[in-house]
């Protein structure tokens, strides 16, 4: 019986002479976990927006279904619904679509001009769907495509919704942190409860109370909608994304791709273990911690251990993160999808110092042992060299530069991903390395570079003084499945511009290298031994 997962390959991991290679982190089973819908089938639909799939959990055996593949029509899923005759409608996130995937597999776009659709419901027949925005739209969508008819607007940042037993439609609003009720058919909303951990689902239990998950705290809160007590049915890790009942069973999603079970007497029964969304790019500090940026998250590993330094929803955040380089004792300069570059410090507490922002798709960053900061601009093909408040070009006209590193002699290096191949910046651009597929991270550690080649799957190393090419590693997972063309992730504002791969790597003090797996979402560890 197969247990499924997001990424699987028969293939083998082919290793040059003397070197060997293990896995720091399990492969993750989903691309992180977000809307969760109880299907006909008495299976959990996972949508996962990071990945542009939709899967089904049997939460009885544990067993995976990939429904809706990355590469699909349907991109970026964030919630799910189920109309009444078993049709699965989808809201895309970062598209501003709702799609309905019909029982045969055939996909529809029902409407294609809703910025930030999110959360979504079915009830007698009727869609509802609402905008998590900052003046997010509550609307009834017509199935057959026709102008939506608008309950409320100006709402900040609504989400997962649902119609409780009193016919009235009720939804968290992440923005005012409380949850509110209207009729279906028009009139003013009511405030049912406030002063919340960040609200972004609303279900209902067998006895019509409410269950609530909360982004920010990872509480998941039962409130009675006609009392208003409520209760802590489980304290989780922040990153709550949304919940189902699977009859009385009740089940929660957390952005990393867990799905835990909150039983009845408090406790909590993981049946899906979390892991990377991604994993981005990595950095080992000067005491040897790998750290490693998985966009919502921001982890540190130790003792085997993926731990949370920073997510989107905790104190000084830096956002999201893509890019990173550690730069001393707990500090980092970070490059976000949402264009900005800062330093994220850890200590006395935490906090970020934005140098300078409005950038378009950044990726890889580094700094000089003086804090002069270069960093590649995708959206713009350039590499800037950075400053407070600004930046100066030092080149421009690239294909998708994404790696940046240093020379021996302290040439910038960058990866354009988009040419095959890796150039030098000075006063004209020059080719260092070519014949490449899809170049992404590089790392230069002596006189060697090393490249994270996604396209060849591979991690390849040239000798800068003679030219000379090894590929270390072959068969690697790393990208898309083959014969997938992955579609563009528009973003989620305001917590993410364009999400975008990006295959990190890093070296340790003790020579180990660490690379991004990001088609199985680990993190892999090589080692020269001779």
């Amino acid at each position: 019986m197969t247990m499924g997962a997001r990424y699987s390959s028969t293939t083998p991991v082919t290793l040059a002479d003397g070197w060997s290679l293990r896995r720091l982190t399990a492969p993750s089973r989903l691309f992180g976990a977000n809307g969760l819908r109880t299907g006909p089938d008495g299976r959990v639909y996972v949508a996962q927006v990071a990945g542009s799939q939709i899967s089904a959990l049997d939460v009885t055996t544990g067993d995976l279904e990939t429904v809706s593949a990355k590469g699909s029509d349907i991109i970026a899923p964030d919630d799910l619904a189920f109309d009444p005759g078993g049709n699965l409608i989808a809201t895309e996130y970062m598209d501003a679509r709702v799609s309905v995937r019909n029982t045969d597999g055939s996909t529809r776009v029902i409407r294609a001009d809703l910025p930030g659709a999110n959360g979504i419901t079915v009830h007698n027949g009727r869609l509802f769907v609402n905008e998590c925005r900052i003046g997010g739209r509550l609307m009834e969508l017509p199935l057959d495509g026709s102008a939506p008819r608008i309950l409320q607007d100006n709402l900040v940042m609504p989400n997962a919704m649902e119609v409780g037993p009193d016919g009235l439609l009720y939804y968290p609003v992440m923005g005012s942190n409380d949850i509110w009720r209207i009729d279906p058919d028009g009139g003013e909303p009511e405030r049912v409860a406030g002063d919340l951990g960040t609200p972004d689902s609303v279900k209902f239990d067998s006895a019509g109370r409410i269950v609530s998950t909360q982004v920010a705290t990872g509480e998941v809160l039962r409130i009675d909608p006609r009392t208003g007590e409520r209760r802590v049915l489980a304290q989780l890790a922040p990153g709550l994304d949304n919940c189902t009942f699977v009859g009385d069973r009740l089940f929660v999603s957390n952005f990393c791709g867990e799905i835990t079970e909150i039983l009845s007497d408090g406790a909590t029964k993981t049946v899906l273990d979390g892991g990377l969304m991604w994993p981005l790019d990595l950095t080992v500090d000067a005491e040897g911690n790998l750290y490693v940026a998985d966009g919502t998250f921001f982890y540190v590993l130790r003792d085997g251990e993926l731990r949370v330094v920073a997510s989107l929803f905790s104190a000084g955040t830096p956002g999201y993160v893509r890019g990173v380089s550690a730069v001393g004792p707990g500090e980092f300069l970070c490059a976000t999808s949402g264009g900005q570059i800062a330093y994220y410090r850890l200590h006395p507490e935490p906090e970020t110092e934005v140098v300078a922002e409005g950038f378009d798709q950044l990726y890889g960053i580094a700094a000089t042992p003086d804090r002069a900061i270069v960093a590649a601009e995708l959206g713009t093909g350039r590499v800037l060299s950075v400053r407070a408040g600004g930046a100066d070009v030092l080149a421009s006209g690239l294909r998708d530069p994404m790696g940046v590193a240093f020379g021996p002699d302290g040439t910038t290096l960058v990866s354009e991903s988009g040419a095959g191949r890796v150039v030098s910046i000075g006063s004209r651009v020059g080719t260092v390395v070519d014949g490449l597929n899809t170049p992404q991270g590089i790392l230069v550690r002596g006189n060697r570079l090393l490249i994270v080649d996604v396209g060849l799957n591979a991690l390849i190393g040239v000798d800068l003084v003679t030219g000379e090419r090894e590929t270390i590693a072959a068969d690697l997972p790393l990208g898309a499945p083959p014969g997938v063309v992955p579609k563009p992730l528009l973003g989620t504002p305001p917590f993410s511009g364009p999400m975008g791969p990006f295959a990190g790597i890093a070296a340790g003090p003790d020579g180990t290298i660490y690379l991004s797996a990001d088609a199985e979402g680990s993190v892999l560890a090589l080692r020269y031994t001779e």
